[in-house]
């Protein structure tokens, strides 16, 4: 599938749940979240059906999200299936890490993942301060995560990869120690520039740290970081080398590289059923009503067809964004 500005798309972030153990401020608004009714949310056979038809028009990873996934019972299993789908090169889970320790049947989440053929883990790492970690998620869990990261490890993923949101009066005093637990840990690190994907107060100046910032604090732990072009991950990460240990730090800068969008490659799919081209924009499709009311898998197909066609050439996060959905009911 190929959009209209040339974006050929091969890539789904499929979203399980939009419940989450955790309350982050840029991704949960502060009043009471209503989650979807059971109802409203795929099954895991809408879900295997959608990617399998996805698969026939060249989606080759997927990227498994929520809310956070793991509080979905089953998410192994689903992964498992995925797994078995003829084209699905790659899948990845995004996860808060607070689950991947817990032993079901002996063995953690995380051994369980690894197993289903799940073979990347994104997991957000705001702070290694437990008062800070607790602030920012309004959950005392950080303990919890750096046991997920553990079990992680140890589990056997091909790629861990911790992803950081950038938050001005916080991350500048954060970098030193983030750096140096990733390469403890032989993870990549990954800083995100705060995007008004929840509310649009959310970004203001008072909190918006640009990676170019952030480039410049790290620098001055590390010393002059080498750019890596031809270092890719799947995503729109620009990755620098620090050059006395080899050490592999991304930056996302969502709102200031205005050339963010050029290489987008992908799509996401709400747990309630909403196909999304683009996470900055309003444009959302109803699969779940195509779905439910019994359509054959060629008239899903051109469903998706349709939604890549409507893909913007790029996000409007730079354009007064109002969002329609907070950041837990789309997806990581």
């Amino acid at each position: 599938m190929e959009d209209p500005f040339g974006h050929r798309i091969s890539y789904l972030r499929v979203s399980v749940t939009d419940r989450c153990n955790e309350r982050c401020r840029y991704c949960m608004p502060e009043e009471e979240q209503t989650w979807f009714a059971k109802d409203e949310t795929l099954s895991y056979e809408e879900l295997l059906r959608t990617v399998r038809v996805g698969a026939t028009l060249g989606i080759k990873k997927i990227r498994v999200t929520g809310g956070e996934p793991l509080t979905r019972p089953g998410v192994a299993g689903f992964c498992a299936e995925l797994a078995q789908i003829p084209g699905i090169d790659e899948i990845g889970i995004a996860t808060n890490g607070t689950l991947l320790a817990k032993l079901d049947g002996g063995i953690t989440i995380a051994e369980h993942l690894v197993k289903a053929g799940v073979r990347t883990a994104n997991i957000s790492l705001d702070s290694l301060d437990r008062a800070v970690y607790q602030r920012t998620t309004s959950r005392d869990l950080l303990p919890r995560v750096l046991e997920g990261i553990d079990a992680a490890r140890a589990a056997g993923f091909q790629s861990i990869k911790f992803n950081c949101v950038l938050m001005k009066g916080q991350t500048e005093r954060e970098l030193p120690a983030l750096i140096d637990f990733a390469r403890q840990k032989d993870a990549l690190l990954r800083f995100i520039e705060l995007m008004p994907v929840s509310t649009q107060d959310v970004l203001n100046d008072d909190t918006f740290l640009p990676v170019a910032t952030a480039k410049k604090l790290v620098e001055q732990t590390t010393g002059p970081l080498i750019e890596s072009p031809d270092f890719k991950t799947n995503g729109p990460a620009v990755y620098h080398r620090v050059p006395a240990t080899g050490q592999k730090i991304g930056f996302i800068g969502a709102m200031t590289n205005l050339h963010f969008c050029e290489n987008c490659n992908k799509l996401r799919l709400t747990c309630d059923g909403k196909l999304r081209p683009c996470l900055g924009s309003y444009l959302e499709f109803d699969l779940r009503s195509v779905l439910r009311a019994g359509c054959t898998d060629e008239e899903l197909a051109t469903f998706f067809q349709n939604v890549v066609l409507r893909k913007p050439k790029e996000h409007d996060f730079r354009h007064n964004y109002q969002p329609n959905r907070k950041m837990i009911a789309i997806g990581g």
